[in-house]
């Protein structure tokens, strides 16, 4: 190597090193993009009824905070109230079971009172987990100021971009080499189409998902069912592991009034998972976005650990713009027009041969038809 190549070795070597310590500014751009990318599609839904660009951006940006507000409206108030109701009812119920227990021993043979769990122990045992839980809270609730600033970033990079969209994307663009920046363009082209039937499918699979849980949650008569299904509606953009999350909560409420009503939430969750899992997210997001169930695994369990929470819940829209970007820069651009050029090269050395070998079964001929016969 040269040492024009070494130095562009050094500044790529930089370059990724910088990346990699403004990581999560990335992140937070790209979720920006994301949700000026939706409100952009429906603002041109508004724009194709005969609104004015401002009017539709503007009438966007108020169904976005409306939504937001009527969420946290739903979903807090219901949950502070039963919050404040578990903290004295679930040690009534560590009571009621530790009295069940010291039955249950009076009863059974003395060989098998041994395997009886003893609570207190249990109790002993997850303190220490207990307490981490509870540090990590504390820790969550003072870097809140945090989360906040974040937030605002995020929505002061969204509103920048929904005002010009066409300006920020044409500053993208002209990173690249002026001839591939025809290129750029159509993939940005397709990243936008992608992403946007992403964000459909999965608003649509989201409120499939509420409506069964609120209906299901209602008929087993559980407390705060709106609350409740509106959250796995929410947590359901997170696969695999939202909806394991959602269930959570429900049961705990479910616990506070018969504990075998929880065995019946759990269940009810596991048939809104599986409907989901094998008939909605199919259908919609076969015509939507087409990822592999394992790469979407593999994809959230790789963001979540580089990338903490928000990577996990943008892990689906980080893989799909990864997936195009992959397939047509490096598959078509260079893996699919490498090996054309071999085949290409090696079709010429064949013919180059091919004709070589003609011209010297000619010379050969010539050759023959020019020496005398002797015998005559």
């Amino acid at each position: 190597m040269n040492l024009g190549q070494w130095i562009g070795l050094i500044a790529i070597l930089i370059s990724l090193y910088i990346l990699w310590q403004i990581k999560e500014v990335l992140l937070l751009m790209f979720a920006a993009v994301v949700l000026a990318t939706t409100l952009n599609r429906l603002a041109k839904r508004f724009q194709r009824l005969g609104m004015k660009r401002g009017l539709a951006v503007l009438l966007s940006v108020a169904i976005f905070f409306a939504g937001v507000v009527g969420f946290f409206g739903l979903i807090v108030p219901p949950f502070a109230q039963q919050f404040q109701e578990l903290t004295y009812r679930v040690p009534q119920g560590f009571e009621r079971f530790n009295s069940w227990l010291d039955a249950l021993r009076t009863r059974i043979p003395n060989e098998l009172v041994p395997y009886i769990p003893d609570l207190n122990s249990l109790i002993q045992q997850a303190q220490p987990i207990v307490n981490r839980v509870l540090g990590n809270s504390f820790a969550f609730v003072s870097g809140s100021l945090e989360v906040v600033l974040k937030i605002l970033l995020v929505l002061v990079l969204t509103g920048m971009m929904l005002a010009n969209p066409h300006a920020y994307r044409k500053v993208f663009v002209r990173v690249f080499p002026s001839f591939y920046r025809w290129r750029v363009e159509g993939i940005l082209d397709k990243c936008e189409v992608s992403l946007g039937g992403w964000v459909t499918g999965a608003f649509f699979a989201m409120g499939v998902v509420a409506l069964m849980s609120v209906v299901g949650l209602s008929i087993l008569g559980v407390k705060a069912a709106l609350a409740l299904g509106v959250l796995a509606g929410f947590l359901n953009l997170i696969p695999n592991l939202g909806p394991t999350l959602s269930v959570i909560p429900a049961m705990a409420i479910a616990l506070l009034d018969n504990p075998w009503k929880v065995v019946a939430v759990l269940i009810l969750y596991f048939i809104i998972q599986q409907v989901e899992s094998n008939f909605i997210t199919p259908v919609v997001m076969a015509h939507q976005v087409s990822l592999l169930p394992a790469l979407t695994l593999i994809a959230q369990l790789f963001f979540v650990t580089f990338f903490g929470f928000l990577g996990l819940f943008l892990a689906l829209p980080l893989t799909v713009v990864a997936k195009i970007w992959v397939q047509e820069v490096l598959i078509e651009d260079v893996l699919d027009k490498w090996g054309d050029h071999h085949q290409q090269d090696t079709e010429l050395v064949i013919v180059s041969d091919s004709r070589k070998a003609d011209e010297l079964a000619k010379s050969n001929d010539a050759w023959d038809t020019e020496i005398p016969n002797n015998d005559e």
